[in-house]
């Protein structure tokens, strides 16, 4: 949390909400690097002042910009993310990530994973605040296997966290090949691959 965001007034929170939108959107299309503060001035449609006053630096808009891609991309997954514990369910959320890519003509990419890739080795200092946003993706498909296997839909021996795990890498690596294919096939490849294998350790 930035000291900007400490008992900040109802349209100190919009203007704030607006830069961190503007910045999100620029750097989802130029990357982190290819977006400075003057653009997401002029994007927001603030003040340069405004800008320093809700964050200290780039690095910390950037931070803001990781937290709200994060919200925004488990947000669009939701009812289905919170309750993935069942093969219908599973499937289902298959089809809306697909079918969310179609709709952006597989352009883009994932936005987490965008920010991930160029930050990793750039602003290593950066890269937890990714990895506790992946975290949150992966434990919301975690608490679903798990419950399917506390339930017995999944066999005692299958592991619900490696599971996660691999759906959670299965989903980035088809985003990745989907948006350089300009074509879902990779990514439904992947998924399919992951729920097979899921569906397999049924009893």
């Amino acid at each position: 949390m930035t000291a900007g965001e400490v008992r900040l007034t109802r349209k100190g929170q919009a203007t704030r909400n607006r830069i961190v939108a503007a910045a999100a959107e620029l750097m989802f299309v130029r990357g982190v690097a290819g977006t400075s503060t003057d653009d997401v001035q002029l994007a927001a449609g603030v003040s340069p002042s405004q800008i320093y006053h809700y964050f200290g630096d780039k690095k910390d808009l950037v931070r803001a910009v990781i937290a709200h891609q994060t919200d925004a991309v488990l947000a669009g997954q939701q009812p289905l993310l919170s309750r993935l514990d069942t093969m219908e369910a599973l499937r289902a959320w298959r089809e809306l990530i697909v079918d969310m890519q179609r709709q952006r003509a597989c352009e883009g990419g994932c936005p987490i994973g965008s920010l991930g890739s160029e930050l990793a080795e750039t602003c290593p200092e950066m890269r937890p605040d990714v990895a506790a946003g992946f975290a949150r993706w992966e434990a919301a498909i975690r608490d679903g296997l798990r419950t399917m296997r506390a339930r017995g839909d999944l066999r005692q021996e299958a592991d619900p966290d490696l599971l996660a795990l691999a759906l959670l890498s299965a989903v980035q690596g088809g985003l990745l090949l989907t948006q350089i294919r300009r074509d879902t096939a990779a990514l439904e490849a992947a998924l399919d691959a992951m729920l097979d294998r899921i569906a397999s350790l049924a009893p």
